[in-house]
């Protein structure tokens, strides 16, 4: 079978899914035997129609052969690709749509994608066998047995440094898969997605129902990459990451992280990230110098905060005020303007320069209330205590951000989800990539604005709700369906004014990432008045954070009746 056969079946397999009609004793779906061959197939197919022109000889080469297996091996691989890591016993590959394992292999075996005797160091056959059949393979005395694991492991390295086949090293009793394809197989998955976060069990979740996403036009879709050069940056960021975690020597990095992407921005900014991350490495090693040096050479948001913070952690008063200059002049965001504003204070002080007078902040309105101990939350238990005496005790509910980012997601549904070129590469997306980045509402400013205007007229309420029909499971990255109802839903668009509405959702397009955060924990409704009250609970000890502080002011300051409920424990 060749490639127009493959890209038929990736044509099909959707539809595949949806045939199964038979449903297992926990309601989910049944899926059919070979559901996650189809679902690799279907990636294949998408990379062939996606990157035909920038494709290695050595993956379109996989792609071309693939189809040509037997059904049984093409299954037996994909299992091993969706496995993690890439050794296997081969007691434990058995499943009842492959059958007999080493026949399924064979052809997997003489093709070299998949070995029968990998060389293996100590430190992976213990990873393949449990502590007493290491014990027995290397002929241990038993007062081994007493010892854990990975001290055994660290203490037999040395003695047993030479790399041999499963059978050299525990007999004929069985053996092991290693799989050769597996970086080829894990870039397919990445070139895929455009991103490393997400895994293949997203064609599970979504072969049984649990997660739903939005159909974007596939017409629409653009690939995440536009040159082979793209691909491989990608890759060479997501090394660096996986080297960083695994604590590779600082230093070292110079020579890895890849220059400047001027053609791409979400793959400029991800770059931009990978040297953040560095610099903060560098700051917990406690070289503060050098950590500077990298935070101001960075570009991702909160480098210069965290440069700012190190420039007076080393009384390096000058250079601080300077950077804060920088940063009221052309700040990245509310949050770094809000440090800013924290922060000189303390330097004009030490400078002993007076600090000129800024704007008095309104006030946040408080109250107290005394609670007992008490298994539940306390924003729960803030919520009971106010309820308690109320004709309706569901009119005060703990919604924190998940009432307010709804009302806005649902409304704004087709601005979010608009297929703006680079947002969405799949089927299986979330929200936008570029959701998070400061181009997100700049890109979809007219229909944004388009949707906000809905909120002049009283077309907004009958929009909200044909999106809460319509939209109903699909995932968003603003709407928390579980903590959304009918009743809510309705309170809130009786009691929330509409130009209330309006100041919220261009708050949350100021800065998503930063602003989509922080709203109050309860909402107490009046609906025989047509008004409300949003308060944040602080438990004792417990005291507002800067995004909290933020919004708070954003509300007193167009007169929304917000407060803070400090809890302290009664006798």
């Amino acid at each position: 079978m060749g490639t127009a056969n493959l890209k038929a079946w990736g044509d099909g397999s959707r539809d595949g899914r949806r045939e199964a009609a038979a449903r297992a004793p926990n309601g989910l779906p049944l899926l059919e035997p070979f559901y996650y061959l189809k679902n690799f197939e279907l990636v294949l197919t998408t990379i062939l129609e996606r990157y035909s022109d920038l494709l290695l000889e050595e993956e379109s080469r996989f792609i071309r052969e693939f189809p040509q297996l037997p059904l049984v091996s093409r299954a037996l691989l994909t299992r091993m690709v969706m496995r993690r890591g890439d050794l296997f016993r081969a007691s434990k590959l058995h499943y009842a749509e492959i059958g007999e394992t080493r026949a399924a292999a064979e052809p997997l075996i003489c093709l070299k994608w998949v070995s029968d005797r990998p060389a293996l160091k100590l430190a992976e056959l213990a990873r393949l066998v449990t502590k007493d059949e290491l014990i027995r393979c290397l002929k241990l005395p038993a007062r081994y047995a007493r010892w854990c694991k990975p001290d055994l492991v660290v203490m037999l390295a040395a003695q047993f440094a030479e790399p041999k086949s499963f059978q050299d090293w525990c007999g004929n009793q069985d053996f092991v898969y290693g799989l050769l394809v597996a970086r080829l197989c894990e870039r397919f998955r990445l070139m895929f997605f455009g991103n490393d976060r997400q895994t293949w069990t997203e064609f599970v979740t979504a072969d049984l129902g649990i997660f739903r996403y939005e159909k974007v036009e596939r017409s629409l879709h653009s690939r995440p990459f536009q040159t082979r050069a793209h691909i491989e940056v990608f890759q060479r960021i997501q090394e660096c990451r996986e080297l960083l975690r695994e604590g590779m020597p600082l230093d070292e990095f110079g020579a890895l992280v890849p220059e400047a992407i001027e053609d791409s921005e979400w793959l400029e900014e991800r770059r931009q990230k990978l040297k953040f991350l560095i610099a903060r490495e560098y700051e917990r090693a406690g070289e503060n110098e050098t950590a500077i040096e990298r935070y101001l050479a960075c570009g991702y948001r909160g480098a210069r905060s965290r440069a700012i913070r190190l420039k007076a952690k080393a009384h390096d008063w000058e250079g601080a005020r300077a950077l804060c200059a920088l940063a009221q002049g052309n700040p990245e965001s509310e949050a770094e303007l809000q440090q800013v504003r924290k922060m000189l204070p303390r330097v004009h002080r030490k400078l002993k320069i007076a600090l000129e007078a800024s704007a008095v902040a309104p006030v946040i309105p408080e109250f107290e209330i005394a609670l007992g101990a008490g298994a539940a939350a306390v924003e729960h238990r803030v919520r009971d205590c106010l309820a308690r005496d109320l004709p309706d005790p569901n009119t005060v509910r703990y919604v924190e951000n998940g009432l307010i980012t709804a009302l806005f997601g649902l409304l704004c549904w087709p601005a979010i989800f608009l297929a703006v070129p680079g947002a969405f590469f799949h089927d299986f997306h979330h929200g936008p990539i570029d959701l998070e980045s400061g181009h997100f509402y700049r890109r979809r400013r007219q229909e944004f604005d388009e949707c906000l205007a809905h909120l002049d007229s009283d077309a907004y309420r009958d929009v909200i709700w044909r999106a809460f029909k319509e939209k109903w499971g699909i995932q968003s990255p603003f709407v928390r369906w579980g903590q959304l109802d009918k009743t809510l839903l309705r309170w809130a668009l009786e009691c929330f004014p509409a130009a209330h509405l309006k100041l919220w959702f261009e708050w949350i397009l100021r800065d998503v990432k930063e602003n989509r955060a922080g709203f109050p924990d309860l909402v107490q409704f009046f609906p025989e008045d047509g008004r409300y009250r949003m308060i944040e609970v602080k438990g004792p000890g417990d005291r507002l954070q800067d995004n909290q502080k933020r919004l708070l002011v954003y509300c007193l300051m167009h007169q929304m009746p917000v407060s803070v409920c400090y809890v302290r424990q009664s006798a």
